[in-house]
């Protein structure tokens, strides 16, 4: 992954999807790692880029989608407010929006990392798998291509757990999932987990849906067991994940601990970020 996060995967099928249907310019709404990888893949495909973020985003995030050559734009308010002036801009002008008017495609591309996790279990499927959550897309894009890849041949039928992992301090998600149902309630953001900051996601109610139907559960963990799981990533692993890393380790350990997951169990850590 060219700019360190799975969002290279998505915007690898987005920006040829863009090119397919004659936009000259990419863009996207973005916590940070989306809006790199738009950059850097415009600038591959010789695209103009706009990036749209929140105007508080990190200084470390920015530079590594100026570093391109992408215009970027902050704009006052949080992630929510954000994509839906992105939404209006995409009706306005001629643009690829990758998570707007391509987001079907771009979707698509969250399926690569389920089919990296089966092919590197030697074509099996995890009978668990943890997955940070943010819009939701991810999550429901791991199921779809498991159920995919058994119904193709390539893998055993096999009963699979998804499991979301949020930050306590924005998790919309988690909360339909421990109330059994996937009627999302929107939440303004605070947590360091930036990239997973998404209070009305879009996919939040398929990916509830999709939680709930494979017998899975979400959970969601404060900002100092972020920090301790970032390290404990780091110094046992030798892998310094960003703050979503530290959402999914401490998400599994929760769970582990109230025995909701099962230690003898295989159990899959989707790591989307670097640190």
């Amino acid at each position: 992954c060219p700019t360190l996060s799975f969002k290279d995967r998505v915007v690898a099928v987005a920006v040829n999807k863009a090119m397919e249907f004659g936009f000259r310019t990419l863009a996207c709404a973005s916590t940070g790692n989306l809006a790199n990888a738009v950059a850097a893949h415009a600038a591959a495909a010789g695209l103009e880029a706009y990036v749209f973020i929140p105007d508080d985003l990190e200084e470390a995030k920015i530079l590594g989608s100026a570093v391109y050559g992408a215009k970027l734009v902050r704009i006052r308010g949080n992630y929510d407010q954000v994509n839906r002036l992105c939404t209006q801009i995409a009706a306005e002008h001629p643009w690829g929006f990758v998570n707007v008017n391509l987001r079907a495609f771009y979707s698509e591309g969250s399926k690569t990392l389920a089919y990296e996790v089966a092919e590197q279990l030697g074509w099996r499927l995890p009978p668990a798998i943890v997955v940070p959550v943010a819009s939701g897309s991810l999550i429901t894009r791991i199921g779809k291509a498991f159920r995919e890849l058994t119904e193709i041949g390539l893998v055993e039928p096999l009963s699979f757990k998804l499991i979301g992992a949020q930050a306590t301090g924005c998790s919309p998600i988690a909360m339909a999932v421990k109330r059994g149902n996937s009627e999302i309630e929107p939440q303004k953001p605070s947590t360091i987990a930036r990239s997973l900051a998404i209070g009305n996601p879009a996919d939040g109610y398929y990916a509830a849906r999709d939680i709930l139907s494979s017998g899975g559960t979400a959970e969601d963990v404060s900002d100092p067991e972020i920090i301790e799981a970032m390290r404990l990533l780091a110094e046992t692993e030798g892998i310094f994940g960003e703050t979503a890393a530290g959402v999914t380790v401490a998400v599994a350990r929760k769970l582990f601990r109230q025995g909701k997951l099962n230690p003898e169990e295989e159990t899959v850590l989707c790591i989307t970020g670097n640190g």
